[in-house]
């Protein structure tokens, strides 16, 4: 890793073929399988390195709970996979590797000791790019910022810290958040198909989770940065309501509609992701001093009385044909 490393621009690429489809899904199948088949705690724990990192994040941490597995062992398999597809698929701008042990180890030792923050304890997860991180450049993919070192925090991360997650590394985007995929590194790579979009701009954050090179990873949303690339890439995406989480140390694009939200593979996890960085925040006027819901239990009530609003114009004038029966059964 040393292309990624933490103090500065990525120096080298190493020269690979993009995956096909077909390669990406036979590299993925333990995935699928996993999914299909659950296992118990006690067979998940014998699973290969490389098949960790198909387990979802709710999966990994009973695991980590029950001491079945290490947040040692998830981060060293997380980071295992980043090494082999990284130079394909160009998710990552800086890898906090060294930085990742060292917090696995600290939630292993707090894990011996009967101590145990919540569910994110010891989870390997990644932070967007305009995120800022005490120490580690946030370069919002752009030139500019290429050797920009925060010296504080933002605010989500102290958030994701406190609940015990580990950060693995700074994700690729569109710089600056930007409308276009532009950026000052390479694009990242749709896994499922190379000659396709990541849509943006959080491109980085979606190709890491599909990729399973960490278990979920935060990104921003202010016209659909967040859910695009989670729609074309095949995972969950969630826009939380402006005000409910806080902006504070992100760069901004549009400040008055920047949201940073989950992106992960089940929505359990993004209701997870969500707990820990939900809440006021006093020295972010945008936020609102409300109480913060238990996401995890809400998503399980009964939705078969909610009623959903759709304002059909103008959103819905350009509609196909083809698709306006099925958006409205769904």
């Amino acid at each position: 890793m040393n292309n990624l490393s933490e103090g500065g621009p990525r120096m080298s690429h190493l020269s690979q073929s993009a995956l096909s489809r077909r390669d990406f899904l036979a590299l993925t199948g333990a995935s699928v399988a996993a999914a299909a088949f659950p296992q118990t705690a006690s067979a998940q724990a014998q699973l290969p390195a490389a098949e960790l990192t198909s387990l979802t994040l709710k999966q990994a941490s009973d695991l980590i709970k029950s001491k079945k597995v290490t947040s040692l062992d998830l981060t060293r398999a997380c980071l295992d996979r980043i090494d082999k597809y990284e130079p394909v698929l160009n998710a990552f701008i800086t890898v906090t590797a060294e930085k990742a042990l060292a917090q696995a180890r600290e939630m292993d030792a707090e894990t011996a000791k009967g101590k145990r923050r919540g569910p994110l304890h010891g989870i390997p997860i990644a932070l967007k790019d305009n995120i800022d991180t005490a120490g580690i450049r946030t370069t919002a993919a752009s030139l500019l910022f290429a050797e920009r070192i925060p010296i504080e925090d933002a605010e989500v991360l102290r958030k994701l810290k406190s609940a015990g997650a580990v950060i693995l590394g700074k994700l690729n985007m569109a710089i600056f958040a930007g409308s276009t995929l532009s950026t000052y590194y390479k694009p990242a790579i749709n896994p499922w198909a190379p000659d396709r979009t990541t849509a943006g701009s959080s491109t980085g954050s979606a190709v890491a989770v599909i990729s399973e090179m960490c278990f979920g990873a935060l990104g921003t949303d202010t016209r659909g940065s967040i859910r695009g690339p989670a729609g074309v890439c095949g995972l969950v995406g969630l826009k939380p309501t402006y005000g409910r989480v806080s902006n504070r140390g992100v760069i901004p694009y549009i400040w008055s509609l920047d949201t940073v939200g989950p992106m992960t593979r089940t929505v359990e996890d993004a209701a997870i992701m969500l707990q820990a960085i939900a809440g006021y925040d006093v020295a972010d006027p945008s936020t609102v001093n409300q109480p913060v819901p238990d996401y995890v239990s809400g998503m399980k009530r009964a939705v078969k009385s909610l009623r959903i609003g759709t304002p059909s114009v103008p959103y819905f004038n350009d509609l196909s044909e083809e698709f306006r029966p099925a958006v409205h059964e769904a």
